[in-house]
């Protein structure tokens, strides 16, 4: 039986429902509007079933079969940038699409960088990135919409493949005028009864309250968000302290204020970051060539991201 529908429509379909929004789906792919709309509506009428809810102030919500569907169109997508990969292959060169997703933590910093290098080494590559937090990095692997990402070893599925980058120990994030500041290094049991600024992403909030749950110690969270640069002004303005892995490329917060950095001693883990992947996807000429890209761009720039 013929399709009545194409891979542009379903790309559109996934697109929407990554979004929730037709207008967010049209600045994403670049495209307009009533593109969209139109071919939603066909796919509703090819399928013979309502795709999504329209809700005028909210957006676009997936119906139950529209979500079944957008993630077998993404597995679609999916199977076919493999086809054209596996062309790729045959004839050695590297190219298709790439979808990075990237943690919130550190994506202002590395994305750019390590984007700009891989396109203008390998412009036939369509390169599109994703910041986001680390269980949706996990749903898009699984769902096909991602096709590697740059994480933090945090809950990885054991169906993955984890290709580590660099081991990131923890440090202490304080006000330039604490009383603590000038110190060398501190613990748990320095910082239990001082406020905290946590950063309140999922997972990554747990990796840093589990430095108190072996100490038998309980901090004293006084604020939280999950933007790290909100984090750091709050810090930076005498808040509390804070508790991160990779520190910015400089010593002042967003606002203007200076920070210090000190060493976290103690039973506390580094945290390795690393890319993530599908097991088996590392057979992908471009995803193998990202990730050579990736070790050698990090290489010359973690230097300044580590606090030893």
């Amino acid at each position: 039986m013929a399709l009545r529908y194409t891979l542009r429509q379903l790309e559109y379909l996934v697109a929407v429902g990554q979004s929730g929004s037709i207008t967010l789906a049209a600045e994403r792919l670049n495209v307009s509007a009533p593109s969209i709309s139109t071919a939603i509506a066909q796919l509703e009428a090819e399928f013979g079933l309502p795709l999504f809810v329209r809700k005028h102030a909210h957006g676009m919500s997936p119906t139950q079969s529209g979500r079944e569907m957008i993630r077998e169109a993404a597995a679609a997508l999916a199977a076919a940038d493999r086809l054209t990969e596996v062309a790729a292959q045959f004839r050695g060169t590297v190219k298709g699409r790439l979808n990075l997703g990237c943690l919130l933590t550190f994506a202002q910093i590395l994305v750019p960088q390590f984007r700009r290098g891989f396109i203008d080494r390998y412009p036939q590559v369509e390169f599109r990135q994703t910041e986001t937090h680390q269980a949706a990095l996990i749903e898009g692997l699984r769902n096909a919409s991602l096709d590697v990402v740059l994480t933090y070893d945090l809950a990885l599925p054991a169906d993955m493949e984890f290709v580590e980058l660099a081991s990131l120990p923890p440090f202490v994030m304080l006000p330039q005028s604490h009383p603590l500041a000038h110190r060398k290094t501190l613990s748990v049991g320095d910082l239990a009864d001082l406020p905290f600024v946590l950063l309140d992403l999922p997972l990554s909030s747990d990796y840093f309250l589990s430095f108190f749950e072996k100490a038998s110690l309980r901090p004293q969270i006084a604020e939280r968000s999950r933007d790290m640069a909100v984090v750091q002004s709050l810090v930076a303005n005498g808040f509390g302290y804070s508790i991160a892995n990779f520190r910015p490329l400089t010593d002042q917060a967003p606002d203007g204020k200076a920070l210090v950095f000190v060493p976290l001693t103690g039973p506390v883990q580094p945290m390795r970051m690393g890319l993530l992947c599908a097991t088996g996807s590392r057979a992908s000429l471009t995803i193998n060539a990202f990730i050579d890209h990736a070790q050698t761009v990090l290489q010359d720039i973690l230097p300044a991201l580590i606090l030893r």
